[in-house]
């Protein structure tokens, strides 16, 4: 038969699991994950205190239990906001942690109310789930996938409306109720929606750390870990997709291709570390004086390509000299002393039914001629 012991051990078991779950995530160092683990260790502490009401003492079964279940789910807010990125702390929660200690204290001491503990703690408990669901729904990366979020943030609702019933019950005395084991149809109600809690808190955070382990899978396949521009494969994938949506819009497109000059004699003269501070610095040049909507990704090697939608082939010359001219110019003091470098750059204008591929062979024939021409210039095909 389901009475509330049993229900509690089952919840027990599932926060083990949760914990065991989110430890095999625990080397990823993804935010907020050893938050969600020491959440789960608390409520498995709290619910086996909440267990032995009747045979410990009523600071272990009524105080220490209400406290760290209240604390569990403060736990989980707080991973929340590292996971998001917030540097603040939810101070608000543990401000009301405070006071659900002082009440539980003053309600099983002083004045025992088993009605008005379950209120406060209720209340506590109403209040999180509340601030989960808005985070969920406020704090979602606008590239990521919203399923997870939203998975986090209706469980958050659901259980904010099931705490939230239960404190106005209780708080206005209509459950005859003197004890939390007390076998009770509306107490083993309450309690079975309580069992949803930790399996329903592990699972959605637990998609929140896998859709993170996902973003960092696709910022390695898609950028260029050393420059920050993008990957070869994604540069093709996105100038693809752009000329097929010129050709709609019969807009013109150009295509850039761009070789740091003389690569080796940096690495030669330099050291292949400095030769990486100049793609580095060169990479962040170039992304920082693009136009919006320019599309720049690391071809190999020194080798980078930028494609410039809506613009001429004429236009995109004058767009890549004001930058090598800027370049000369600048001063950096990222690279070695000393160490100054140059660029050339091929350009050339994409035509009606030709492939990308075809575009890039064009583009890369006239930056052999500017190298021919003695470097540091950008030629046309």
């Amino acid at each position: 038969m389901l009475n509330p012991l049993t229900i509690l051990v089952v919840t027990v078991l599932s926060g083990a699991m949760g914990m065991a779950v989110l430890g095999s995530l625990w080397r990823a160092a993804i935010p907020g994950v050893g938050y969600w683990i020491s959440a789960n260790a608390v409520a498995i502490v709290a619910l086996l205190a909440f267990a032995l009401q009747g045979h410990a003492s009523r600071w272990l079964t009524f105080v220490a239990a209400n406290e760290l279940l209240a604390i569990s789910l403060l736990l989980v807010v707080e991973g929340c906001y590292r996971f998001l990125g917030r540097r603040t702390r939810p101070w608000v929660a543990y401000a009301g942690a405070l006071a659900v200690l002082i009440g539980m204290i003053y309600w099983t001491f002083a004045r025992p109310d088993f009605d008005a503990r379950v209120a406060v703690a209720s209340a506590y408990h109403a209040v999180l789930y509340a601030m989960l669901a808005i985070m969920m729904l406020r704090g979602r990366p606008s590239n990521r996938p919203r399923y997870c979020y939203y998975f986090l943030a209706v469980a958050s609702v659901l259980l904010c409306a099931g705490h939230l019933s239960r404190g106005v019950m209780n708080g206005f005395g209509m459950l005859l109720q003197s004890s939390l084991l007390q076998v009770t149809p509306s107490n083993v109600a309450f309690l079975a929606l309580g069992i949803l809690a930790p399996p329903c808190l592990s699972i959605g955070v637990v998609m929140l750390a896998h859709d993170r382990l996902a973003e960092r899978l696709e910022r390695l396949a898609n950028v260029d870990d050393l420059t920050g521009a993008l990957s070869r494969r994604a540069f093709s994938a996105i100038g693809e997709a752009l000329l097929k949506a010129s050709l709609r819009t019969r807009s013109p497109v150009a295509m850039a291709i761009i070789d740091i000059d003389s690569f080796k004699a940096v690495n030669d003269g330099y050291g292949h570390a400095a030769g990486d501070q100049v793609l580095s610095h060169f990479a962040a040049f170039i992304t920082r004086n693009l136009r919006v909507g320019d599309v720049f990704g690391r071809l190999g090697g020194e080798e980078f390509g930028v494609l410039c939608p809506a613009t001429s082939t004429a236009e995109a010359v004058r767009l890549m000299d004001r930058l090598r001219v800027r370049l000369a110019s600048a001063a950096s003091a990222d690279l070695p002393r000393g160490l100054k470098y140059t660029f050339s750059v091929g350009v050339d204008q994409h035509r009606r039914d030709e492939s990308l591929a075809q575009l890039m062979a064009r583009a890369d024939g006239a930056l052999y001629a500017a190298k021919a021409s003695g470097r540091d210039r950008v030629m046309a095909a």
